[in-house]
């Protein structure tokens, strides 16, 4: 098993430290509603954790909420409430998103503003060692005194003074060093200290928390691109000064970020779209393949067309597990196996997702073809649910079909069957398009493109069933305009084309 190391700046095998694989992910900052960006990140470290345990490893996982800090503060006068109440809102808003989403909970959650006697141990530990100093009510790192700084993010001090905005200050000795604990500024929250009122800095409270609930040395920590400097960086020299012991973390594991057009999508840009306004369109199931559909060091571009696809690859797989075995599992049988081998063997190279993705989508189509040859396939089918369900936490198994009878109309010879949609009429003639196209393909015996269309449409939420009367379409949902549209051109079909 092969995992990328950003320290190192390439794959490395994997061999945890001891029985037990500790891993902590940086957590969220409560000011405002969680984001596609954050449903990134926290469903590319929930399948690792989970595919760690499919492969045996018994799994500790961490992560924290920076329950106090300037944003929060900021945020909290300008809606004339107290910090501590906007972050609760929002810390019980981000726990609902992630178990809409089937993100499981952390084995521990420590709170910034609950582990102050651990931040101050460290810093003061910092101090003695000669790494930290008190300035003005403040605590700052030393940079100097830790000779690796700059090693995760390839750095030296002059250029990361000319890469970054600096926080000056008359108290520092040097303009890269950066608080460990903030003066008490007047109307903010504070904390009593040996240096006086204030609050812990952003870096040093996951150092504390990964030291106190994971130990001196980690195994797997976790974060999104955008904190390997100096988030990150900052964690290594504080933890490595404190404990004397290198490494801090064995292996530094970064997602890519989610892209908006050309920008990365974040609260500070305003381009964000929520994980609760996602979850009103799409299923959280969708989200996972949307996000598992990207390898997670690369950015993930957002696109309704691109969820849709995920939308319609969720649906492909229910459709298939809802497929009885009609052998009694006699006979010839499909062999999972292979399959479950080429999923393992896309996982453990550094997660490929996307690899591991296609062999489900492979598994689902030999099923299909053992169904209409007479083939047993009810062991790949057990085998095709558990990856998908204990691996990429994909709960649906079936897709639920309820037609009131006045939702089932004549057209032509086959019936149409609307499952709680309501296409406009410029979405229904593109599709009727399409049907036609493909009754003409089939005509012709042109059986690759009719295939085509077919699936095409089943991705995009329209079933099509051939029976002797004609194809029935199932709409399952309504496609995006645009996408029928796409769809049109890249086959070469015109509206006006209906001879």
């Amino acid at each position: 098993m092969k995992v990328f190391n950003t320290l190192s700046g390439k794959k490395e095998t994997f061999q945890p430290q001891g029985s037990e694989v500790k891993i902590y992910v940086c957590g969220v900052t409560p000011y405002d509603e969680c984001h596609l960006g954050h449903a990134m990140s926290y469903i590319i470290f929930d399948v690792i954790r989970r595919y760690l345990r499919f492969r045996g490893y018994k799994v500790r996982y961490v992560q924290n909420v920076t329950d106090i800090d300037d944003k929060i503060i900021e945020r909290a006068n300008q809606r004339g409430v107290p910090a501590a109440e906007l972050a609760g809102q929002y810390t019980e808003s981000f726990f609902r998103d992630m178990d809409a989403l089937g993100i499981e909970r952390a084995d521990v959650y420590p709170y910034a503003t609950g582990e102050i006697d651990k931040i101050t141990e460290v810093i003061q530990g910092l101090i003695d060692k000669g790494h930290a100093y008190p300035a003005g009510g403040s605590v700052y790192f030393r940079v100097k005194s830790c000779p690796g700084y700059g090693k995760l993010s390839r750095r030296n001090l002059e250029s990361m003074m000319t890469s970054c905005s600096i926080e000056m200050g008359k108290e520092k000795e040097h303009p890269m060093d950066f608080a460990l604990w903030k003066a008490a500024k007047p109307g903010e929250p504070y904390w009593e200290s040996p240096w006086g009122q204030g609050r812990p800095g952003w870096h040093i409270e996951c150092s504390a928390m990964s030291l106190k609930y994971l130990g001196d040395s980690l195994d797997i920590h976790g974060g999104g691109q955008d904190l390997i400097f100096p988030h990150h960086e900052n964690e290594i020299a504080q933890s490595e000064c404190f404990t004397g012991v290198e490494p801090f973390v064995k292996y530094w594991l970064h997602n890519g970020m989610v892209q908006f057009g050309e920008e990365k999508m974040s609260k500070s840009l305003g381009n964000l779209i929520t994980i609760k306004d996602a979850l009103e369109k799409y299923s959280a199931d969708a989200l996972r393949v949307f996000v598992l559909s990207s390898h997670y060091r690369s950015p993930l571009t957002y696109s309704e067309a691109a969820i849709e696809a995920a939308v319609g690859g969720v649906e492909r797989l229910a459709r298939v597990l809802r497929r009885d075995d009609q052998t009694g599992g006699k006979g010839e049988a499909l062999d999972a196996e292979p399959y479950r081998k080429q999923f393992t063997e896309a996982m453990d190279d550094d997660f490929n997702t996307p690899q591991a993705l296609a062999v489900l989508f492979d598994l689902a189509s030999a099923i299909n073809q053992a169904a209409d040859s007479g083939i047993s396939f009810q062991d790949a089918k057990e085998a095709l649910f558990s990856l998908k369900r204990d691996v990429f936490g994909l709960k649906r198994r079936d897709v639920v079909i309820t037609v009131p009878t006045a939702q089932i109309e004549v057209r032509g010879f086959a019936p149409t069957v609307y499952v709680s949609v309501q296409p406009t009429p410029e979405v229904e003639v593109r599709v009727e398009r399409l049907v036609e196209e493909r009754a003409k393909c089939r005509d012709a015996k042109d059986w690759q493109r009719a295939d085509k269309i077919r699936s095409r449409l089943a991705e995009l939420g329209i079933v099509l069933e051939d029976t002797s009367r004609g194809a029935k379409r199932i709409w399952e949902r309504s496609p995006a305009v645009e996408s029928l549209n796409s769809l049109l051109a890249e086959l070469g079909i015109t509206l006006e084309d209906n001879t």
